[in-house]
């Protein structure tokens, strides 16, 4: 008898620890992230897999889109309860989206997580009143990218960071030619550059201002490049005009684009050519570098709250963000591991960490609206027929203006 219960009492704990774990590894987890690159993509995936790594009951299923279809689904999926446990974002968009992000400062202070481990103004970027949405992979200022081998070919001296308005324009028009442009402009570049330029589209309330002499006076500039200067390729209103514009650049056909840190790891296999960085052009002022970066959050609507926590913790953990520098794919918002960055990705990139540290060294916060998303998918409607020639700046900003207040 003592034999026999002995033997049901081990069976019952033995059953009860299977079920433990089957329950345990019923966690599934999904994670939706925009992507440039069948490389970009791969490492997404394998973030995915360092979280399984480290909680076996955890599994993360990935699903990714292009960059401008992401943003266009995210409203509709959460309108539709679709949305992923794992919400990428972005902090030029966080302030129309954080909403559906399940706050954090909570689960930070009873696990004291030290976010002081990350570049403080991404911490700041990720946050909204004081409360952060999203713990942050990256941080970067934008740049300007070039084909070493075109300037070189064209006689052209390698841009020192800092250089002005004047030299980036006159590159641009010795690079055109034999059916090639020196520069390739997008609807979205409007607001950076016109941000290193010290040209204002936000009042000091917050408002957006795109008609005030200022900000036409950059419209006037951008818009330039395609219809006055004819540096530019023109781009399609419906298109993801960056991902037209950095397909051109990897072909050769545009000598210089304007990029971030993020999308080295798309260049490497895609270029024959030497690439090299330098900064934004500046206006008659200091260069005044905007940067941004991204993080992941958790849905609101989430049902595994507590794993996706520890998943958005594997995900910007320093393992993880030393990988990402060192494909290339990200300069890290945890500061202790950019310098993998800089020793693996950007000495590919002539000029690369001087481009990096001068803009971040010159840096402003990106100024925008509550309505930003709107305002940029006006951007894309309104900015290709103006680089056509068919509206002038004046009337271009008029129109986006009168739209985005509706």
């Amino acid at each position: 008898m003592k034999v026999l219960k002995k033997t049901l009492l081990l069976a019952a704990i033995g059953s009860s620890l299977f079920a433990t774990a089957a329950s345990a590894e019923q966690v599934n987890l999904t994670w939706q992230m925009w992507t440039g690159s069948e490389a970009d993509t791969k490492g997404w995936q394998h973030l995915a897999d360092m979280v399984t790594a480290k909680y076996p009951d955890i599994k993360v299923t990935l699903t990714t889109t292009g960059w401008v279809d992401y943003w266009t689904r995210l409203p509709v999926l959460a309108a539709s309860g679709q949305l992923a446990d794992i919400v990428s974002m972005q902090s030029l968009r966080m302030p129309n989206f954080y909403s559906l992000l399940e706050p954090l400062n909570d689960r930070i202070a009873a696990d004291k997580f030290d976010v002081g481990a990350f570049t403080p103004s991404i911490i700041g970027g990720m946050s909204v009143d004081k409360q952060l949405y999203g713990l942050p992979y990256d941080v970067g200022p934008w740049v300007i990218y070039y084909n070493q081998d075109a300037l070189e070919a064209a006689g052209i001296p390698l841009p020192k960071p800092g250089w002005t308005l004047a030299e980036f324009t006159d590159a641009a028009k010795k690079l055109t030619k034999d059916g090639k442009y020196g520069f390739g402009i997008t609807p979205q570049n409007y607001s950076v550059l016109a941000s290193a330029w010290g040209d204002k589209y936000v009042n000091d309330s917050g408002e957006l201002d795109l008609t005030n002499p200022s900000a036409v006076a950059a419209a006037e500039k951008v818009i330039g490049f395609a219809a006055k200067d004819k540096v530019a390729p023109l781009v399609p209103s419906s298109a993801d005009a960056g991902t037209v514009i950095q397909g051109r650049f990897y072909s050769g056909n545009v000598a210089m684009y304007v990029d971030g840190p993020w999308s080295i790891i798309g260049m490497k296999d895609k270029v024959k050519f030497k690439i090299g960085s330098t900064t934004l052009p500046r206006g008659e002022g200091e260069l005044t570098a905007v940067t941004a970066g991204s993080g992941f959050g958790i849905a609101t609507s989430s049902k595994n709250k507590d794993a996706a926590w520890k998943a958005i913790q594997v995900l910007t953990s320093p393992e993880a963000l030393q990988y990402l520098a060192e494909q290339g794919r990200a300069l890290p918002a945890r500061t202790a591991a950019q310098s993998s960055w800089y020793k693996v990705a950007a000495k590919d990139i002539t000029n690369g960490g001087e481009a990096i540290d001068y803009s971040l060294a010159h840096s402003v916060p990106y100024v925008i609206t509550n309505n930003w998303a709107a305002v940029e998918n006006l951007f894309n409607q309104y900015f290709p027929p103006a680089f056509a020639g068919s509206a002038d700046a004046k009337q271009t900003m008029e129109s986006i203006q009168s739209l985005a207040q509706q």
